[in-house]
């Protein structure tokens, strides 16, 4: 099962990642998450994305083809994988589509959590972050549990800058949607709820489960 997973900051969409991951047993593939690992690991990707990501700049559609293509090439997405992060364009999309051909892969489902701004705004708005690991708190944690760090608020945890994060991602993430849904792939899930409610919505939306989704 090969399912590509998209939803706006704020939406659950990693706790659902991480669910799926744990019941089907395949890979969440985050892009920042492989492309950071390249960057350590010191590949030959990795070492042309160092300098780009230091400059603060969006890494080239063609390193993060290349860089998605070494992952998919591991072992454990043999049965399936849970891409999220990429893709961010229609270019990107295609390229990504290429890729898949080449490697005799497909999309089974594209799952889109969807939860309306006003929901998002309240739960990112004001939440702390861990310096060490940069996990996230809900707002009035001080300290982290795992190592003791003092918590900070990231400038992009404000309310002003947390809209303007999901404007523009909704901004980049409808004509996506709209390019997945002319091939019949996209279920759109209610992302509100508590997990328990959400996670059978997910599963009904991918074909192993119950719950309510919309196509």
């Amino acid at each position: 099962m090969n399912l590509l997973l998209y939803g706006p900051p704020g939406s659950g969409k990693g706790t659902q990642a991480a669910m799926l991951h744990d019941r089907f047993d395949i890979p969440h593939i985050s892009t920042g998450d492989i492309l950071r690992a390249e960057v350590k690991s010191g590949t030959p990707l990795g070492k042309q994305a160092q300098p780009i990501m230091a400059r603060g700049d969006y890494v080239p559609d063609d390193i993060m083809i290349g860089i998605i293509r070494n992952r998919l090439a591991q072992p454990d997405t043999a049965n399936g994988f849970i891409l999220d992060g990429f893709p961010r364009t229609i270019p990107q999309a295609e390229a990504l589509d290429r890729l898949l051909t080449e490697i005799g892969k497909e999309f089974d489902r594209v799952v889109y959590l969807k939860v309306e701004t006003p929901e998002l705004v309240k739960r990112l708005a004001g939440r702390m972050t861990c310096p060490v690991d940069q996990k996230t708190y809900p707002p009035g944690t001080t300290t982290c549990p795992t190592d003791g760090a003092a918590l900070i608020q990231r400038e992009d945890d404000k309310p002003e800058a947390v809209k303007q994060r999901i404007e523009v991602y909704l901004s980049k993430t409808l004509p996506l949607l709209d390019y997945y849904r002319s091939r019949g792939l996209v279920s759109e899930v209610e992302g509100v709820g508590t997990i328990e409610e959400i996670h059978p919505r997910v599963l009904k939306a991918v074909g192993r489960g119950s719950g309510v989704a919309n196509s």
